[in-house]
């Protein structure tokens, strides 16, 4: 039995490893910041955290047992976030030709607001992250201390971590974006790059095999 500092560590790199890889949440968070900009891209990274904290909790509760035993339920809640996702690519695209699909500064809280929604939901609605909460974290979690609150203070390390390498990616991606459009009308481009990517995403979430938390 490894002592509790031990075990922490272990979690943290493991947690770390898994939280750069890349999977949808990167893809949904690098596309945003390419098409909006920096501040756009950090609140989607809130508002995917936010949306992987609510798997954590519900997996500590034992949804992921009941998504396990019912294949279509899970099925179901995933096509939701398939399809959710393809109508945020194609509302970024037809915003490319006309109005701004997000408001600029004038509009300010309101639209933040939005992006932070629509990260808690592109999260959320992805099953297997509550699925992989439940198969990771009882790796570090055993004998008296299997209980919920324990299992859910390790998930919401997780959603730390995954936070972290998350915002790293938004900042380089839109300065990557920045440096790369400029000049070549980088908000109609970024955002028609944005819609086919989001598009793309959703048709592979259908059916992804990658990363389960990402």
């Amino acid at each position: 039995m490894l002592s509790a500092g031990t075990e922490l560590l272990a979690f943290s790199i493991a947690s770390l490893v898994l939280a750069i890889t890349p999977g949808p949440g990167v893809f949904y968070i690098v596309a945003r910041s390419v098409a909006h900009g920096r501040a756009v891209g950090l609140v989607s990274v809130a508002g995917v955290a936010a949306g992987n904290l609510a798997n954590a909790a519900l997996a500590a509760a034992g949804l992921a047992v009941l998504l396990a035993s019912l294949p279509t339920l899970a099925l179901g809640v995933r096509w939701c976030g398939a399809a959710y996702l393809i109508y945020l690519g194609i509302r970024s695209w037809r915003a490319a030709g006309g109005a701004p699909d997000l408001p600029g500064a004038s509009s300010g809280r309101r639209s933040l607001w939005r992006v932070a929604r629509d990260g808690v939901v592109v999260a959320a609605l992805n099953p297997k992250t509550t699925l992989f909460f439940s198969a990771f974290l009882p790796q570090f979690v055993h004998g008296p201390d299997w209980v919920a609150s324990r299992l859910f203070a390790y998930g919401a390390l997780f959603v730390a971590i995954a936070a972290l390498t998350d915002g790293a990616y938004a900042w380089l991606a839109s300065g990557l974006a920045r440096d790369w459009l400029r000049g070549l009308r980088p908000g109609l481009w970024a955002r028609r790059l944005s819609g086919a990517t989001l598009v793309t995403l959703g048709v592979l979430s259908a059916g992804w095999s990658g990363s389960p938390r990402r």
